[in-house]
């Protein structure tokens, strides 16, 4: 069994998806699915399974992107994903999960483009891409710009 199988095994039965479901989905026997299921904890019936393992999330004793048990520190923030790429894969599918504040929320005029952009949480941001930054800073000879001087330097010149 490959990896890949072993992560769609995981998802589909923390969707509720039988072993009967989960063998057809990806090519193995329901017996090889339910001996994974079994010895993953995984196990008993679809619904319940499932009910429990929400329970489980929000009690903070299993993983929000995989439902991989955890194991919370003594100390510190407790842990919500059991890894980064669990946590990056996660927030990826569940962007209207993000609290932004509307005091952190700053807007601005690319200094290159001359485009409006919005700015979270960096009220000094010059530029709406690093491609922008990039053309501004270091393209200037080649699209016939006065070249580059740093406000450092200015502030020196100008005192």
């Amino acid at each position: 069994m490959t990896e890949y199988q072993e992560s769609q095994i995981r998802g589909l039965r923390m969707r509720g998806a039988g072993y009967k479901a989960i063998a057809s989905a990806t090519g193995l026997s329901r017996d090889i699915v339910r001996n994974y299921c079994k010895s993953h904890g995984l196990d008993g019936l679809a619904t319940v399974f499932t009910m429990n393992m929400k329970e489980q999330i929000e009690k903070g004793l299993a993983c929000a992107g995989c439902g991989r048990p955890l194991e919370q520190p003594r100390t510190g923030r407790r842990r919500r994903f059991c890894s980064d790429q669990c946590r990056r894969h996660w927030w990826a599918a569940h962007p209207e999960q993000s609290v932004h504040s509307a005091e952190a929320t700053y807007h601005g005029t690319c200094a290159y483009c001359g485009q409006p952009f919005q700015s979270y949480g960096n009220q000094t941001r010059k530029y709406c891409s690093h491609e922008c930054y990039i053309h501004d800073r270091f393209w200037r000879a080649e699209e016939g710009r006065e070249p580059y001087v740093s406000p450092r330097l200015r502030q020196e010149d100008s005192a």
